[in-house]
């Protein structure tokens, strides 16, 4: 008998929102195949995140925050709790798919596109203008930032180290995601530099975009 290889649980917090967060799961998918890795989604919130910081930002960041951000995190979160948290992976699918891939606009119809491809009810898209939720999904925030701090955004991502401490990390933002080795390579690079003790921050300029293939 081939005994069963333990995979190594990353969690990883996301808001449906951001396109660099969609570039980061969709290579969390592809580690999944070439690594021991085991992906758990939790929910975050940008309009959480960026709540006290609105009268800094140009009004086009302002009203999204204001607005489009709540709904779709507000049905994750909600999905999650009636349902289990196995349905994100596969509602965050179906709703980055529609946000980034495709282009479509963040709204009921579109919401409830997802739902009904994930499996779930469509009424959890009334959701999106109700705040019978946001206790849990302020307390899925808080536990993904408070493992690395409140000047990052999504995704968070953590793992157990070597001593059995969580490592946790924002990022990588990299477009576009890479597939086979390459995702492991990154991977593996990300989790070096991750677990290195003092170690905080590698950036660059971004000349790109992100990159939907």
């Amino acid at each position: 008998m081939t005994a069963v290889e333990t995979k190594t649980p990353a969690d990883f917090w996301f808001d449906p929102l951001c396109p660099w967060a969609w570039m980061t799961s969709r290579w969390m998918l592809e580690v999944e195949k070439v690594r021991p890795v085991e992906v758990r989604w939790h929910v975050m919130s940008l309009a959480v995140l960026n709540e006290d910081k609105l009268d800094t930002m140009d009004e086009r960041m302002r009203t999204l925050m204001r607005t489009e951000a709540w709904g779709p995190v507000r049905v994750c979160i909600a999905a999650a709790a009636k349902h289990g948290e196995d349905v994100l992976g596969p509602l965050y699918t179906a709703l980055g798919t529609r946000f980034h891939n495709q282009g479509l606009p963040r709204n009921h119809e579109t919401i409830v596109a997802a739902l009904e491809e994930a499996g779930l009810p469509a009424e959890l898209a009334d959701v999106a203008h109700s705040d019978a939720f946001d206790g849990e999904l302020r307390a899925s925030h808080a536990e993904g930032i408070s493992k690395v701090g409140q000047d990052v955004g999504t995704p968070i991502i953590a793992v157990p180290g070597a001593d059995g401490e969580q490592i946790a990390f924002f990022g990588p933002v990299v477009t576009p995601a890479p597939k086979g080795e390459a995702a492991a390579r990154l991977w593996d690079g990300t989790l070096l530099v991750a677990s290195t003790p003092g170690f905080y921050e590698i950036k660059r300029t971004r000349t790109q975009g992100p990159v939907f293939d």
